[in-house]
């Protein structure tokens, strides 16, 4: 019997991943852009609070998830979800608020490099997130006068997205849908309520409106994208693609926070969108995720 060939419909998966994946990174870095006007009266951490609280709410309205019914391992791979949601939230956000943003975004794309680097299986593959590695060097320009602290916050929002990314697969497998999503998120807002609930006082009728902008943008549709995403192509390619988010910020910070892009960034974001092009190019060789059904669940 003649085997089938599934290169096709991989590569396809892999090309829709990779659009997702690049409209959340826009997503992200817009509404981190948005946002970072209210870091100076509210704080980083309540702002991401705040956002997070407003697309748990919209997810939720629309989702409707299920609270029963979740298996004690379900639990634990969704709290652990919405918990590195929360820390990559807030952490991304103090980096942000300390570091240029193409810098910032830069740092949190260790993470998934370092996830695309563990699941290398040959040199080859090994080889593509090291090119990516190249453009990070050049993006970050290390040597410069950038923060520690700026620094600290963005490795710790590297380590938050990594688990992210793992966990993202881990929940979208054992759910059916969004409903996997909905709640981690719903679980991100409440562990940051202590951020948000103190500074809510203090938001004025434009500053909501920002929030509820950046929160659906920034957190509701890029976390449906990046969930869809890793579904469809593995965490392994989306971890590669989310090289794409230095390349975002690097250009929105450019075009509207006037911050200025020299040579050596231009040439690392050019080694970093070609990692994850070729990433996506090559995933044809790579099994397909199993897509979850409703017998998938207890």
């Amino acid at each position: 019997m003649k085997t089938p060939n599934t290169e096709g419909p991989a590569r396809t998966q892999a090309f829709i991943g990779a659009g997702l994946v690049l409209v959340s990174c826009l997503s992200v870095q817009a509404s981190a852009a948005l946002a970072s006007t209210l870091f100076d009266r509210l704080g980083a951490p309540a702002v991401a609070g705040l956002r997070q609280l407003c697309a748990a709410l919209v997810l939720m309205a629309l989702v409707r998830p299920r609270i029963r019914g979740h298996t004690r391992q379900d639990w634990v791979g969704m709290v652990i979800y919405g918990a590195a949601m929360a820390a990559m939230n807030v952490a991304y956000y103090c980096t942000v608020g300390r570091l240029p943003l193409g810098v910032a975004a830069t740092l949190l794309f260790l993470g998934p490099f370092v996830v695309a680097v563990a699941s290398a299986r040959a040199w080859r593959e090994a080889l593509l997130p090291t090119v990516g590695l190249a453009g990070v060097v050049l993006v970050t320009e290390p040597g410069g006068t950038d923060a520690w602290a700026g620094i600290a916050f963005g490795l710790l929002s590297a380590l938050a997205l990594a688990c992210y990314t793992l966990f993202a697969q881990r929940v979208g497998r054992a759910s059916s849908g969004l409903e996997g999503l909905a709640v981690s998120v719903c679980i991100s807002a409440i562990l940051l309520l202590p951020f948000s609930l103190p500074a809510a006082p203090s938001v004025n009728g434009y500053d909501w409106g920002l929030v509820v902008v950046s929160g659906i943008v920034g957190v509701a549709l890029a976390f449906t994208l990046d969930f869809q995403a890793v579904k469809m192509a593995g965490a392994k390619v989306v971890a590669t693609l989310f090289s794409l988010d230095p390349v975002m910020g690097a250009l929105i910070g450019a075009l509207a926070l006037a911050e200025c892009l020299s040579g050596p960034v231009l040439v690392g974001m050019g080694l970093i969108v070609s990692a994850g092009a070729v990433a996506t190019w090559r995933a044809e060789s790579l099994p397909a995720p199993p897509m979850p059904t409703s017998t998938d669940r207890p």
